[in-house]
């Protein structure tokens, strides 16, 4: 099986190693993923995988380090501020014609799960309070990307996160070197799984 791994920077990807695989850094951000997932795609894997860390949610149940297949993405910062706030533009009252896209869900889980399935946003700004964060998990910069390519494309794919930090303004710590250490953990979990 031909697997393409994607991590968004040199930190998150510093502790796997693996032969097997073809591991990339796509770069931080929603527009260098989806220019490294589509040129990933072009080299024809069976599956790519886009691994790297998230914030959680003060709301979630899940904790630091744990390790998480993302099932669906927002691209949550993607609307206008009207004068009731901050409207998505998929949920935008305005005459033109586009698509409408708002959550971008993941077809290719492992049944049965091998990791607690997690909802997440993807953002441009990193803690953005102007956000609808209440029925995600997480929060990451790259994963609607990710997800809105591949499906376009017609790509099999997977997400997998570790927690590194709480979206808190107030509280911003992380948990860096564990969190890297679970993620490189789960990966290689998944990708013997699929391996199977």
């Amino acid at each position: 099986m031909k697997i393409t791994v994607l991590f968004p920077t040199q930190t998150e990807a510093s502790q796997f190693q693996r032969k097997d695989v073809t591991s990339v850094i796509s770069g931080v951000g929603l527009t260098a993923t989806a220019y490294a997932t589509l040129k990933a795609i072009q080299e024809r894997p069976d599956v790519v995988i886009l691994a790297g860390i998230a914030g959680v949610f003060p709301h979630s149940t899940f904790q630091i380090n744990d390790v998480v297949l993302v099932q669906s993405e927002v691209e949550a910062d993607l609307g206008f501020f009207t004068n009731d706030g901050f409207v998505h533009l998929a949920h935008l009252p305005i005459d033109m014609e586009f698509e409408r896209r708002h959550l971008l869900t993941c077809t290719d889980l492992p049944t049965p799960a091998i990791f607690p399935l997690a909802k997440s946003v993807s953002v441009n700004a990193a803690m953005a309070p102007f956000i609808d964060s209440s029925a995600a998990d997480l929060e990451n910069m790259e994963g609607a990307a990710f997800f809105h390519v591949c499906q376009k494309e017609h790509q099999r794919f997977l997400e997998i996160r570790a927690i590194s930090n709480q979206v808190n303004i107030e509280n911003d710590q992380w948990d860096m070197q564990s969190s890297v250490q679970a993620l490189t953990t789960g990966l290689h979990k998944l990708i013997d799984y699929l391996q199977q």
